[in-house]
């Protein structure tokens, strides 16, 4: 059923279509019967799935990475498709409006996508007020948070601050984000001292609080063996809680889609199974130079729960979707649920 549909969807705008189908769905599902038969066909919640990760318990460890609901609009919907968790974001402290569109492609051919969305949202304060509205059903919520386009760098930190303290009552986790490629110089972040810096000044925040929350750092694919050693030893001097390994890359390597299609396309960042290969690399990477040490989610090509099980012996201990879930609709979170039941049993 969801083929058809994804099929008829597939004709219009990528971004258009995406809000389209939000909005129906938050429409429908203000209906008795139309929460009754998503709860029947996709929540699971069988009790081998809960998992508990950096001080924090998931339902079941299949969550939505972040960029599908920038503004926190959907979470009671997305909720009842099946998640564990749910990232919202990226957010920055001031709204805006994104690099000019078109800005969101489809790769059929690849089952990938590539955006320059470059942190499109309505701000912070637009997303706590969704927060406040928001009935998580017992799904844990992610705050991922960035810097404002026009920010230098050399301040960058005080916009990650400004996030972090906004969000602090709303959200169970947060998500440092230097790794989009569609914001101007901001992977410059990723590069140590940087890092380091900002890393300690969310941790230092992080403890005035009476019980802080876990801060995970999203990285790029695209990092060489030299930064990744790096990043595992800033987890250790940082005290941050987790890694989510990863975000898109700008490799078009091994590609279907034609080359004048790619090139016509242009910039931005590239997800689906076209980088299912290389995350599971940096999981495996991390997990095995850090002896197994941190918490990692797992995310990038997964379509499958095939694709969610090998991040998962690759050492993830959560995974997340976000193009599998729009090619491959709500029901492929159920079968990677089950298929995580049968793995958790066999090990």
């Amino acid at each position: 059923m969801y083929y058809i549909l994804r099929r008829i969807l597939f004709f219009f705008d990528a971004e258009k279509v995406h809000y389209f189908t939000m909005d129906s769905l938050a429409f429908l599902l203000k209906l008795p019967p139309i929460r009754f038969i998503f709860k029947t066909l996709f929540i699971d919640n069988h009790k081998t799935l809960e998992t508990e990760v950096f001080g924090l318990k998931f339902k079941n460890p299949v969550g939505l990475a972040a960029g599908f609901d920038k503004n926190a609009k959907y979470i009671n919907e997305l909720s009842f498709c099946g998640f564990g968790f749910i990232e919202i974001g990226t957010l920055t402290p001031k709204p805006q409006g994104g690099n000019p569109k078109k800005r969101l492609f489809r790769l059929k051919e690849d089952f990938g996508i590539i955006n320059r969305m470059g942190f499109n949202n309505d701000g912070v304060d637009m997303a706590i007020e969704h927060l406040k509205k928001a009935r998580k059903n017992g799904v844990i919520v992610g705050g991922n948070i960035g810097k404002n386009k026009i920010t230098p760098n050399e301040e960058a930190t005080s916009d990650y601050l400004e996030c972090f303290e906004a969000l602090f009552a709303y959200v169970d986790y947060f998500v440092v984000n230097v790794s989009s490629p569609n914001t101007p110089n901001l992977r410059a972040l990723q590069e140590k001292e940087p890092l380091e810096r900002l890393l300690k000044s969310l941790v230092t925040r992080n403890k005035t609080y009476a019980t802080p929350k876990p801060i995970l750092l999203k990285i790029a694919p695209d990092l060489s063996d030299h930064q990744l050693d790096d990043i595992i030893s800033l987890f250790s001097s940082t005290k941050i809680d987790g890694i989510i390994a990863t975000n898109t890359t700008i490799s078009r390597n091994k590609l279907k889609t034609s080359a004048d299609e790619i090139k016509e396309i242009g910039a931005g960042g590239l997800s689906g199974i076209p980088i299912q290969e290389r995350a599971t690399e940096v999981i495996k990477y991390i997990s095995e130079k850090s002896n197994g040490s941190i918490p990692i989610i797992g995310v990038g090509g997964i379509h499958s729960a095939e694709a969610a099980i090998e991040k998962l012996k690759a050492g993830a201990s959560l995974v997340q979707m976000y193009t599998g879930f729009i090619y491959e609709g709500p029901a492929v979170i159920r079968k990677i649920n089950k298929a995580i039941i049968k793995y958790r049993k066999d090990v």
